[in-house]
């Protein structure tokens, strides 16, 4: 292989004729040249700009991360501290069951340690290794933790019930529904159609208005039952209601303040409010119901009728 090369003037001509060996060393001096010029084996740095932007998604990443953990961190500890009152509230339900618990084997005399609430229960298995316990996340954690709350205060609305019945409340007696249900006061208003005190046309007036000017009248309970109703109630105020057993109730409206809650067990004559003027009312007064069977009925002659005649 060899390369001519001819060039002709006007006054000059000349030509080269190249073998392969020459070309290839001409070749080979060409590319050392070349190399001494670029120097690519010298660094030759990072672009500015494409640094910056490079640096800028990595801090955007950081950031993100950042706050990825921060709010992680914040939902972590609002559980934490949900889970804490939560079972902060089951230890206070656990003593007071243990307290309740403890009365009832007493007043039982049940000595046979089946019902001893101030020891560690007897209990045993064989040992379960930590990776073969159940998996379970948070969730499911908190709604467990509801689960035995709700069981919890059913367990000691049932003790309670017990314990009435137990300590001789004699809830089949004092249930018998009489008297006023207050301790000071007057009958202001009877059952039956009356004119409304608020817009003057004739209304339908389901119980009766015991008032009083007294300071911190007491209402009283009518009868002895269980506390189904202790809150406001449109047109009554603070409401108190209360299930005497054979579907019979009673209501007491427009309380200022109620001393029990639903739940609760109360005998004839204990104190359930503080007479007010809560709700649709024109004064202090309570508006006293008695129902049978969800039916408001005249609650006169149970106002009037003597305790005696329970028996």
């Amino acid at each position: 292989m060899s390369l001519s090369v001819f060039y002709r003037g006007t006054k000059i001509k000349f030509g080269v004729r190249l073998s392969r060996r020459r070309l290839l060393s001409l070749c080979s001096l060409v590319a050392l040249v070349a190399l001494a010029y670029t120097k690519p084996w010298q660094y030759q740095g990072v672009d500015p700009q494409f640094a910056q932007q490079r640096i800028s998604q990595e801090q955007k990443q950081v950031a993100l991360q950042q706050q990825a953990l921060a709010e992680l961190k914040q939902d972590t500890s609002k559980k934490l501290t949900a889970m804490t009152m939560y079972l902060g509230e089951m230890r206070a339900q656990m003593r007071r069951l243990d307290s309740l618990g403890q009365r009832l084997a007493q007043v039982a005399e049940v000595d046979n340690g089946e019902f001893s609430f101030t020891e560690d229960i007897p209990i045993g298995g064989p040992e379960l290794m930590v990776t073969e316990m159940p998996v379970s996340d948070g969730r499911e954690v908190m709604q467990q933790i509801d689960d035995m709350l709700v069981k919890l205060q059913d367990k000691q609305k049932q003790l309670s019930l017990l314990e009435s019945v137990m300590m001789n409340h004699n809830i089949s007696n004092d249930s018998f529904i009489a008297g006023r249900p207050i301790t000071s006061g007057w009958m202001s208003s009877q059952y039956g159609i009356r004119k409304d005190p608020f817009n003057g046309t004739p209304a339908m007036h389901k119980g009766l208005d015991f008032a009083s000017y007294d300071a911190d009248v007491k209402v009283i309970a009518t009868g002895a039952g269980v506390v189904t109703w202790a809150g406001d109630r449109y047109g009554y105020g603070q409401l108190v209601e209360i299930d005497h057993g054979a579907g019979l109730s009673t209501r007491y409206g427009h309380n200022d303040q109620i001393v029990v809650k639903v739940g609760d067990v109360v005998t004839r004559g204990q104190e359930i409010a503080l007479m007010g003027s809560t709700g649709r009312s024109t004064g202090p007064h309570v508006h006293y119901e008695v129902l049978r069977n969800g039916r408001q009925i005249d609650p006169y002659k149970f106002v009037y009728r003597k305790v005696e005649d329970a028996r």
